[in-house]
């Protein structure tokens, strides 16, 4: 058995993505996936990126950074393009769509938003049908699979949304889907103030059915040391961000 964590939107809280590396590592936990928003919101985005880099074997694009490389459209978008400078950004810009894996029998898929874009949104209280979309092949992540095109995807792991959630659904065969969501490292909306992730424990690269699991996280930080630092460096849209930094909560 193995132990894979699986963290998303960071948001540029380094404090946040710290706290949770250091809780990673204490469960001597090796293997770490990133769904995308490594950016975005918060102050620190250049350190975010280069401690993703360092310690993730996987990580993937979210709509933060497909949109960081285009015209800047207002002012947070450019304060973050000042930070992140022209290596980052081009790094930011070739991360992969999708990825997926086989663990104890079951194919997993990860990515930020869902297989149609990084921009369509599928909440917790989304229908079953559209749910069910999760577990599709598309035109951006039927590559990832090449010569396992043919295979069905048994469990979705996705961030975007902030709010952390498990559930299971039925395909049209009656046979059980698992749908999770991490959940925010940097900038949660399920009026918890702390950094949520995944572990997800099981046989890795095995076509055998064994054990399997999905554990939900949640790790305290220093959030007021957060707002210090974002207050020192004059991030724009300050007051709310502090707002909800402070509740867990997207104002």
């Amino acid at each position: 058995m193995a132990k894979i964590a699986v963290i998303s939107d960071i948001h540029g809280n380094l404090t946040a993505l710290e706290a949770v590396k250091k809780d990673i590592r204490k469960r001597r936990i090796t293997r770490i996936i990133s769904l995308g928003d490594i950016i975005g919101r918060g102050p620190q985005p250049a350190e975010c990126v280069d401690l993703i880099r360092e310690i993730c074997e996987v990580s993937l694009l979210g709509n933060w950074e497909h949109k960081i490389n285009l015209p800047a459209d207002n002012e947070a978008v450019r304060w973050q393009q000042e930070r992140l400078g022209a290596e980052r950004l081009q790094y930011l810009e070739e991360l992969p769509f999708s990825f997926d894996l086989q663990m104890s029998g079951k194919w997993l898929r990860f990515l930020h938003a869902s297989p149609q874009s990084v921009y369509h949104r599928v909440n917790r209280s989304a229908s079953k049908k559209e749910k069910r979309q999760m577990f599709e092949h598309t035109e951006k992540t039927w590559l990832s699979l090449k010569p396992y095109a043919d295979k069905n995807i048994d469990a979705v792991g996705y961030g975007d949304i902030h709010v952390p959630y498990v559930q299971m659904l039925k395909n049209k065969d009656k046979q059980g889907l698992l749908l999770f969501n991490t959940g925010s490292v940097g900038a949660p909306y399920d009026g918890i103030a702390q950094a949520s992730y995944v572990i997800l424990e099981g046989k890795p690269d095995s076509s055998l059915p064994s054990a399997f699991s999905v554990a939900m996280v949640r790790v305290p930080y220093d959030v007021e040391k957060l707002i210090q630092i974002a207050e020192q460096m004059n991030l724009p849209n300050l007051e709310r961000f502090c707002l909800e930094m402070r509740s867990g909560l997207e104002q």
